[in-house]
């Protein structure tokens, strides 16, 4: 492999793996401080992919659609919160298990409704449509550097949010001892439905800004799912930043992966995955 394929393979892991971190921030979040096993995570990167194709063909634009889409995607949050989720807190994680697991059909045959079942293409806007040229025969895409750029810069984002911010404050408390946050005066109950519409809003970009390079196609959602996990597994149940490391790590070994061990390279992430729980079973990092 010459320096230009492997430049353009090692922007392929990170720009995969800043894509995962976008879905298991959010995964990592509702389950690390809410305490709910949400199975159904991965619909909302499909509902992303939906509405950018269904708003920036109605609006003529994607930034305009991952605008609206992402107000949406919070409203939706909120909404999910309070009709269902918070009646599942202190349920058993069998109860939150079978209750998204059946969210996952609803929402299928929902999407099959409202968007039929064909798949779809979305349009890369013309202003990102340009390749940055590596050598006279490969370039890469300016979009995907649009991609990272947008995921970093949330990341950034959601980091000093839970780290500097009032608001942050109250999460991790609620996170560490949410009986002592809530008898200090914290309203644990609005905590929560800001966790789960902050984690539904960042699957639902991450399905946005996907769609014009993977297509929109129905149950795309649980393709990502089990990646997911592995994320927060690895990185650690509750941690953002342990998130973020893992999904680099996930990203990079899918990537290479497939590109130098094609034939076992559907295992290489199982095996990151046991290898580090080996090490050290709480994950990279405590929350």
């Amino acid at each position: 492999m010459d320096f230009a394929n492997f430049l353009i393979q090692l922007l392929n892991g990170v720009q995969y793996g800043l894509l995962l971190f976008m879905l298991a921030a959010g995964l990592t979040l509702i389950f690390g401080i809410m305490g709910v096993v949400n199975l159904a995570h991965g619909s909302f990167y499909m509902l992303g992919a939906y509405l950018a194709w269904s708003l920036s063909g109605m609006l003529g634009s994607l930034a305009l659609a991952i605008i609206v889409g992402s107000a949406l995607a919070v409203l939706f949050g909120l909404a999910l919160e309070w009709l269902l989720f918070r009646h599942f807190y202190k349920r058993d994680h069998l109860d939150q298990v079978l209750l998204t697991f059946g969210l996952i059909y609803i929402f299928e045959e929902l999407r099959s409704i409202l968007w039929g079942d064909n798949v779809h293409g979305v349009n890369v806007p013309a202003l990102l449509g340009a390749s940055l040229p590596l050598t006279e025969n490969l370039s890469y895409p300016v979009y995907r550097l649009f991609m990272s750029g947008l995921c970093i810069a949330l990341a950034m984002g959601l980091y000093a949010m839970i780290s500097k911010t009032r608001l942050g404050m109250k999460i991790r408390a609620g996170a560490f001892n949410r009986d002592m946050a809530e008898s200090l005066g914290v309203n644990i109950k609005r905590i929560h439905a800001i966790v789960f519409a902050l984690g539904v809003g960042l699957a639902t970009v991450a399905g946005m800004i996907a769609a014009p390079i993977s297509s929109v196609y129905p149950n795309m959602g649980s393709q990502v799912l089990i990646m997911c996990f592995v994320v927060v597994v690895i990185g650690g149940i509750g941690s953002v930043r342990g998130a973020f490391i893992s999904a680099l790590l996930v990203g990079l070994v899918d990537t290479f992966g497939k590109v130098l061990l094609p034939q076992v390279a559907g295992m290489l992430v199982y095996m990151l995955m046991a290898a580090v729980l080996l090490w050290k079973p709480e994950g990279l990092f405590k929350q």
